[in-house]
C-alpha cells in the first residue's frame, strides 16, 4: 500500500514560483516511478511531469518544459515539483500518483492506481 500526500499549493501571481511536495508512505520512492498530474475544472486530467525509480530520468509535458523541475529526496521519501514562471493556464489541482510495479512514469493516468488528495494551484494575471 502506498499513501501520497501533496502540499505546497497556493495563490501566486503570473511569473511567480511554487514548489509542490508529494510525501509518500508505505514504499520508498527509490523503488517507484512517480508522476505529477493536474486537472482544471471541467478539463481532463493532464500529465505534467514524471521521474523514474532511479531518480535520474525525468519527463515533462511540452507545456511545462523548461519551467518545471521534478526531483526527489530519498531521505524524506518525498518528490517535489518546482514550478517557475507560472502562467494562468497552470491553474489546476495538482496530484501526484504512482502504481505498484511501475519503474518508469507514463503519461496515461489510467496506468496509476495510487493518488494523493491534490493541492490547488491558482495563478492570477
Amino acid at each position: 500500500q502506498v499513501q501520497l500526500v501533496e502540499s505546497g499549493g497556493g495563490l501566486v501571481q503570473a511569473g511567480g514560483s511554487l514548489r509542490l511536495s508529494c510525501a509518500a508512505s508505505g514504499r520508498p520512492v527509490s523503488e517507484l516511478a512517480m508522476g505529477w498530474f493536474r486537472q482544471a475544472p471541467g478539463k481532463e486530467r493532464e500529465f505534467v511531469a514524471g521521474i523514474d525509480w532511479s531518480g535520474t530520468n525525468t519527463y515533462f509535458a511540452d507545456s511545462v518544459k523548461g519551467r518545471f523541475t521534478i526531483s526527489r529526496d530519498n531521505a524524506k521519501n518525498t518528490v517535489y515539483l518546482q514550478m517557475d514562471s507560472l502562467k494562468p493556464e497552470d491553474t489546476a489541482v495538482y496530484h501526484c500518483a504512482t502504481r505498484r510495479g511501475i519503474t518508469i512514469p507514463t503519461s496515461n493516468p489510467r496506468n496509476y492506481d495510487y493518488w494523493g488528495q491534490g493541492t490547488q494551484v491558482t495563478v492570477s494575471s
